[in-house]
């Protein structure tokens, strides 16, 4: 952007600026695909006589892909909340190993909070494979951990668009370059998990 090379992140007015719109970047490729990078295991112990839960440092970024009661060998089956409101406020709820779930708002850290069924009666391994965002790049030392080419190319064309054309490479054309590595990150993280790109009609 033909601007001097900055030591901070924070350094000019200018180079916070750059550092919104590399956050931006990050936020639209992280949204765009259910990056390797982004996938843990969380897991949760219920308690008796409780049953909802909040999953540690999931924040409101959280997305599942699976949820399985490691106790019992079963995978948990998704529920609405007004499933959940008739089992529990008026039907009169049952006690065991769950088998659904359901999700409950955040908790006061800002953590997403499941809800499970039938209510818990011992300790029970709930293991939850996710995919959570990270948050916001700040410091000089933050780490990118999904693929840094789509997000460097998708903060560039937004400089672009934001100073006007740079002599060379137009607004549409730094676009289009972007979407270009994007659609190759994807591409190539997709193949780890190929069942997950195919669609069954039911």
């Amino acid at each position: 952007m033909r601007e001097d090379e900055v030591s901070n992140v924070s350094e000019t007015t200018y180079s916070k600026m750059v550092g919104d719109f590399v956050n931006d970047a990050k936020k639209l490729v992280e949204n765009t695909w259910d990056w390797s990078a982004l996938r843990t295991v969380k897991t949760i112990s219920t308690v008796d006589g409780t049953y909802v839960y909040a999953i540690t440092d999931s924040k409101d970024t959280y997305k599942d892909l699976t949820v399985v009661n490691d106790t019992d060998n079963i995978f948990m089956e998704y529920r609405p909340q007004s499933w959940f409101e008739e089992q529990y406020f008026i039907n009169t709820p049952a006690e065991g190993s769950p088998q659904y779930y359901t999700y409950d708002s955040l908790d006061s850290n800002g953590d997403t909070q499941i809800s499970v069924y039938p209510k818990p009666d011992a300790v029970y391994s709930i293991r939850i494979n996710a995919v959570i965002r990270n948050d916001d790049l700040v410091n000089n030392t933050d780490n990118l951990v999904i693929p840094s080419a789509p997000v460097i190319h998708l903060a560039i064309a937004m400089l672009a668009r934001e100073r006007g054309e740079t002599g060379g490479t137009s607004t549409p054309e730094y676009f289009a370059i972007a979407d270009k590595y994007l659609s190759d990150a994807v591409a190539l993280d997709a193949q780890k998990v190929p069942d997950q790109t195919v669609w069954y009609t039911p």
